[in-house]
Protein backbone atom coordinates (compact mmCIF):
# COMPACT_ATOMS: atom_id res chain seq x y z
CA UNK A 1 0.00 0.00 0.00
CA UNK A 2 0.96 3.49 -0.44
CA UNK A 3 1.73 5.79 2.07
CA UNK A 4 0.14 9.76 2.57
CA UNK A 5 0.54 12.96 4.15
CA UNK A 6 -2.07 15.62 4.64
CA UNK A 7 -1.25 18.75 6.13
CA UNK A 8 -3.32 20.95 7.45
CA UNK A 9 -1.70 25.01 7.66
CA UNK A 10 -2.61 28.26 8.41
CA UNK A 11 -0.28 31.12 7.93
CA UNK A 12 1.70 32.87 10.95
CA UNK A 13 2.20 35.86 11.28
CA UNK A 14 6.01 36.17 9.87
CA UNK A 15 4.25 34.86 6.48
CA UNK A 16 1.86 37.93 6.79
CA UNK A 17 4.88 40.29 7.53
CA UNK A 18 6.47 38.71 4.66
CA UNK A 19 6.53 41.60 0.97
CA UNK A 20 4.97 40.18 -2.13
CA UNK A 21 8.49 39.86 -3.59
CA UNK A 22 9.44 37.65 -0.46
CA UNK A 23 6.24 35.62 0.05
CA UNK A 24 7.22 34.79 -4.22
CA UNK A 25 10.84 33.71 -3.78
CA UNK A 26 9.40 31.08 -1.18
CA UNK A 27 7.20 29.97 -3.15
CA UNK A 28 9.67 29.53 -6.38
CA UNK A 29 11.77 28.11 -3.82
CA UNK A 30 9.29 25.50 -2.77
CA UNK A 31 8.48 25.10 -6.17
CA UNK A 32 11.82 24.05 -7.77
CA UNK A 33 12.22 21.34 -4.64
CA UNK A 34 9.15 19.35 -6.26
CA UNK A 35 10.80 17.80 -9.01
CA UNK A 36 13.81 16.43 -6.56
CA UNK A 37 10.01 14.89 -4.83
CA UNK A 38 8.91 13.50 -7.89
CA UNK A 39 11.76 11.68 -8.66
CA UNK A 40 11.00 9.46 -5.21
CA UNK A 41 7.87 9.03 -6.50
CA UNK A 42 6.35 11.78 -4.25
CA UNK A 43 3.03 13.07 -5.57
CA UNK A 44 0.93 15.92 -4.35
CA UNK A 45 -2.88 14.51 -5.12
CA UNK A 46 -4.65 17.70 -4.13
CA UNK A 47 -4.23 20.97 -2.10
CA UNK A 48 -6.52 23.59 -1.19
CA UNK A 49 -8.74 26.27 1.41
CA UNK A 50 -10.45 24.47 4.13
CA UNK A 51 -14.36 24.88 3.46
CA UNK A 52 -14.67 25.77 7.48
CA UNK A 53 -18.70 26.01 6.30
CA UNK A 54 -18.18 21.82 6.50
CA UNK A 55 -19.41 20.10 9.79
CA UNK A 56 -16.27 19.17 12.31
CA UNK A 57 -14.04 21.38 10.08
CA UNK A 58 -10.72 22.41 11.69
CA UNK A 59 -9.80 25.88 12.43
CA UNK A 60 -6.78 25.59 9.46
CA UNK A 61 -6.71 27.51 6.64
CA UNK A 62 -5.50 25.06 3.92
CA UNK A 63 -4.81 21.38 3.06
CA UNK A 64 -2.67 19.34 1.18
CA UNK A 65 -2.39 15.45 0.67
CA UNK A 66 0.12 13.93 -0.97
CA UNK A 67 0.97 10.28 -1.85
CA UNK A 68 4.08 8.69 -1.53
CA UNK A 69 4.91 5.13 -2.74
CA UNK A 70 6.82 4.20 0.56
CA UNK A 71 7.80 5.03 4.21
CA UNK A 72 11.19 6.38 2.77
CA UNK A 73 9.44 8.49 0.67
CA UNK A 74 7.33 9.81 3.32
CA UNK A 75 9.89 10.71 5.86
CA UNK A 76 11.94 12.52 2.73
CA UNK A 77 9.05 14.35 1.95
CA UNK A 78 8.06 15.60 5.77
CA UNK A 79 11.65 15.87 6.02
CA UNK A 80 12.07 18.08 3.29
CA UNK A 81 9.07 20.20 4.21
CA UNK A 82 11.00 21.12 7.45
CA UNK A 83 14.10 22.02 6.22
CA UNK A 84 12.11 24.62 3.20
CA UNK A 85 11.88 26.42 6.26
CA UNK A 86 7.94 26.20 5.77
CA UNK A 87 6.92 25.89 9.61
CA UNK A 88 8.65 29.61 10.20
CA UNK A 89 5.86 30.71 8.23
CA UNK A 90 2.69 27.92 8.68
CA UNK A 91 1.26 26.59 11.60
CA UNK A 92 0.93 23.29 10.46
CA UNK A 93 -0.49 19.42 11.50
CA UNK A 94 0.48 16.68 9.66
CA UNK A 95 -1.23 13.12 9.73
CA UNK A 96 0.51 10.79 7.66
CA UNK A 97 1.06 7.00 7.39
CA UNK A 98 0.38 3.69 5.56
CA UNK A 99 -2.78 4.38 3.59
CA UNK A 100 -5.52 1.22 3.67
CA UNK A 101 -8.88 -0.08 2.43
CA UNK A 102 -12.31 0.49 4.20
CA UNK A 103 -12.18 -3.37 5.31
CA UNK A 104 -9.02 -2.71 6.56
CA UNK A 105 -9.29 0.53 8.43
CA UNK A 106 -12.12 -1.05 9.83
CA UNK A 107 -10.05 -3.56 11.19
CA UNK A 108 -7.79 -1.04 12.97
CA UNK A 109 -10.41 0.88 14.38
CA UNK A 110 -11.88 -2.47 16.04
CA UNK A 111 -8.32 -3.17 17.35
CA UNK A 112 -7.88 0.67 18.62
CA UNK A 113 -7.13 0.48 22.59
Amino acid sequence: MAYYLTELYTAKPAWLALSPQERQQFISAIGSAIPALSTLGVEPLTLGKVDQSKLHSVAHTFFAVWRCPDDAALEALVGGIAQSGWHDYFDTINAGGEGTDLVGHLAQLDDAV
